[in-house]
């Protein structure tokens, strides 16, 4: 009798630990990098640190791309620059960006990590709206979906995944499309990728 008392009050004990446990573990896991996860490198092959700005270069560093930039889209009336571009030539500075991850423990950005990605301006007090970059809306008439900055949308996660035929990266958006350039905007396009690498903007 004294036997069956005491498993019944042990029981009890352990049921809060038990469901505490799994609410833990389901509910609120801690984002940890795993073991497998492979750091971006910037252009002098140090891990690439949300904290600081970086340009995105052209790979090849060719004559026919250069660096990514913010500018006013096509017939934009918007009162700040709204639109991703990549320069047709070397030469001309991009616009620095910042990467934006989610809460992890460490500074870095990893492969394949769901990202959003924010241009670094000085006129943040008017166009500080205008700098998230996200997929816009389908252009019927050149029949692709630009790229566009603003604010932070569901159209706003990208993911940065290695080249297959360069030493550079390439950026896709969080369902799988595959982020390139038409004539010099940056848009979703089955080929033509940016081939990019970080190039860390110095203070």
């Amino acid at each position: 009798m004294m036997t069956t008392k005491c498993l019944f009050i042990l029981c009890l004990c352990l049921v809060p630990f038990v469901v505490f446990s799994s609410t833990f573990t389901s509910q609120n896991p801690i984002d940890l990098p795993s073991a497998k996860s492979v750091p971006v490198l910037d252009t002098t092959g140090k891990e690439v640190d949300p904290r600081w700005s970086y340009r995105m270069v052209y790979t090849k560093r060719g004559p026919y791309g250069g660096d990514i930039y913010l500018d006013y889209s096509p017939g934009s009336t918007a009162p700040c620059p709204d639109g991703v571009f990549r320069y047709g030539q070397v030469g001309p500075k991009g616009t620095p960006v910042r990467l934006i991850t989610p809460s992890h423990f460490g500074p870095g950005v990893y492969v394949d990590q769901e990202i959003n990605i924010q241009f670094v301006i000085s006129n943040v007090e008017k166009c500080g709206s205008y700098t998230i970059w996200k997929v816009g809306p389908y252009d019927n008439e050149d029949r692709v979906s630009f790229l566009e900055t603003g604010q932070q949308n569901s159209k706003s996660c990208f993911k940065i995944v290695k080249s297959p035929r360069l030493l550079g990266y390439e950026l896709i958006t969080c369902d799988g499309a595959l982020v390139g350039t038409m004539g010099q905007r940056v848009a979703l396009v089955s080929n033509f990728s940016l081939d990019f690498e970080f190039e860390k903007v110095e203070d």
